[in-house]
């Protein structure tokens, strides 16, 4: 019993500690936005971007997102962390949907 409890106590200090290591990411309006890519997950299709007003997105894409460098659409692992990119998005709640992706560089 003791042990239970002794578990279940260092369960309680943990969960605070987890939410506290949770990334926070920022919702905007809908627009458009220049930023850098801070990370790329490439199994869930998404990416987070650091604006340069300093908001971070995190951004999943769908199967509309259009992802284009210059006039020609690439393919999703062209994305790179420190990419430079402009994101048009829609806010739909507390969600931000990717209308389209451009890598600038």
């Amino acid at each position: 019993m003791k042990k239970i409890k002794s578990l279940l106590l260092a369960f309680l200090f943990m969960v605070p500690f987890l939410y506290a290591c949770e990334e926070k990411t920022d919702v905007v309006e809908s627009g458009t936005y220049a930023g850098t890519i801070q990370e790329v997950e490439a199994d869930k299709s998404e990416i987070y971007v650091l604006t340069d007003d300093g908001k971070l997105l995190e951004l999943y894409f769908t199967e509309t997102t259009t992802l284009t460098q210059g006039s020609e659409e690439v393919a999703f692992d062209q994305l790179q962390e420190g990419g430079k990119v402009e994101v048009e998005v829609e806010k739909v709640g507390q969600r931000l949907d990717p209308i389209a992706v451009r890598i600038v560089e």
